[in-house]
């Protein structure tokens, strides 16, 4: 395993980097909230919330806490009256960059945004 890297639990047959990476950030608003925190660095939790469109607090905590426990994202308390924390990527967050970035190449290239919104 390379410096910063994870180990992933994987109980398949086999190993599968694809299958690996995707238990990491193929949940819904996984790979959004990391690509907020590579564009705009530590934020606090409202202003994470603000920048990810239509995630609820409460899905908002539980991704965080998902993405935290994978080593992907820190925590920081700046204060504690009043308690204010900032979210940031970790430096293997951090190695996302190139996945998240293709990921919005590729959209941005082959989707049309919704009419809907």
């Amino acid at each position: 395993m390379s410096e910063g890297s994870k180990e992933v639990e994987y109980t398949g047959e086999e190993w599968c980097p694809i299958t690996a990476t995707s238990s990491l950030i193929c949940k819904k608003w996984h790979p959004v909230i990391v690509h907020r925190l590579l564009e705009n660095g530590p934020v606090g939790f409202n202003e994470l919330k603000r920048r990810v469109d239509g995630i609820s607090a409460k899905v908002l905590t539980d991704s965080l806490g998902d993405l935290e426990e994978c080593g992907i994202v820190v925590r920081e308390e700046i204060s504690k009256k009043p308690v204010r924390v900032d979210y940031s990527l970790t430096e293997f967050g951090q190695s996302l960059d190139p996945v998240i970035t293709e990921m919005y190449d590729w959209g941005n290239e082959h989707l049309e945004p919704s009419e809907a919104n």
